[in-house]
């Protein structure tokens, strides 16, 4: 029986801080660097973008589920199996969200910019074949960059997208047959130096799930990024990642492209150091892998209050 404690658990809500952080950081963003906000659009967005993430949860769940060579796993560990939810019923729930979310993408492109629909088309075709189809995503070594971009950097581009006028970012104009886009790529650059730290840490968070889970996934045919490089560089790739968080915050302060509050987040270079050498010392999903979502919490919590800040005292 799909009760609600097993539908949050289908879905997977307590991941949902990975699409949660990018979408406050765009909006945050735009309000302080652009100085404009939707209140509308930015709701529209905000529910379109969890319920399609609720989604791509279940079709990786349920795919899974199908897919699974691993008995143990599949009649235990993974929550169809365990629920006794068939894949029909799964199916019928992830057709629903998929087409409310769709429906609110179209109503948020006639109130911006065609270009929106595009943007939003190939982010739901990356997110629904990140599991389905019979070359997924998450079982190639692609996993961990096309999530980091997909999530780290699309939803905050287009939660700054949504919110500004599009002379300032990006603007498809139709004029049938022609069409052009336009757009101001300084801008648009500002915007993914911003989404930089974003991107690091969703991609860490895929990393350390599939070093936590290479055997498992070996044992089920699935072929990640940790397959093809090897646990001892995917945990350097780990803390490497990190690394960059520190560095594209520190560049974007320099450029002077976003505010000076943001070297708060420098301050926690001692903790996600550590915790780091924790997680590198131990991969482990059930004592360590919660350090990659904590270090997310952690690093953008501080962003947000950054920009909060620099919203307040400007």
């Amino acid at each position: 029986m799909l009760t609600m404690p097993v539908f949050l658990e289908l879905v997977e809500i307590k991941t949902k801080l990975a699409s949660l952080f990018p979408f406050l950081l765009g909006t945050l963003f735009s309000a302080y660097y652009f100085s404009s906000f939707d209140g509308w659009n930015t709701l529209l967005f905000f529910v379109a973008m969890i319920i399609f993430d609720m989604a791509t949860t279940a079709i990786n769940n349920t795919m899974d589920y199908v897919k699974a060579k691993n008995t143990e796993y599949r009649d235990g560990e993974n929550i169809l199996g365990r629920a006794g939810i068939s894949v029909e019923k799964a199916t019928r729930l992830i057709v629903t969200m998929v087409m409310v979310a769709a429906a609110m993408g179209i109503v948020l492109t006639y109130r911006t910019n065609s270009l929106l629909l595009v943007i939003g088309a190939i982010c739901f075709l990356i997110g629904i074949l990140y599991t389905f189809g019979p070359f997924p995503i998450s079982r190639m070594p692609l996993g961990e960059v096309l999530s980091g971009l997909t999530m780290g950097f699309g939803i905050f581009f287009i939660a700054v997208f949504i919110n500004v006028p599009g002379n300032e970012l990006m603007t498809l104009v139709i004029d049938w047959p022609a069409f052009r886009l336009e757009g101001h790529l300084l801008n648009v650059l500002i915007v993914f130096l911003n989404a930089l730290p974003l991107v690091f840490t969703i991609a860490n968070i895929m990393l350390a799930n599939n070093t936590c889970d290479f055997e498992t996934d070996v044992s089920n045919h699935r072929y990640t990024l940790v397959y093809y490089i090897g646990k001892p560089l995917a945990l350097k790739l780990y803390g490497l990642l990190y690394y960059c968080v520190f560095a594209a915050v520190i560049l974007a302060v320099v450029l002077r492209v976003t505010t000076i509050w943001m070297l708060l987040v420098v301050l926690l270079f001692p903790l996600v150091q550590k915790n780091i050498k924790t997680f590198q010392a131990n991969p482990d999903k059930a004592t360590t892998f919660a350090i990659a979502i904590k270090n997310l919490v952690l690093i953008h919590g501080v962003q947000i209050v950054a920009l909060v800040l620099a919203l307040v005292f400007s």
